[in-house]
């Protein structure tokens, strides 16, 4: 059986060095909501980062 993941919603935020933490508790508190969140940098600007929330 494969899961479908459903990209819900992106939004390119500034880049601050705590932001994974952020990522990290909505992640274990929303886990079992079947929600998953993903950070990574933006390919042109290092200084901004890329948040986007996943349903699984």
């Amino acid at each position: 059986m494969d899961k479908k993941i459903e990209t819900l919603s992106t939004v390119r935020i500034k880049k601050t060095d705590d932001l994974y933490k952020l990522v990290d508790t909505l992640n274990r508190t929303l886990k079992e909501e079947n929600l998953m969140f993903g950070m990574a940098l933006d390919d042109e600007d290092d200084q901004t980062a890329v948040f986007t929330i996943y349903r699984t």
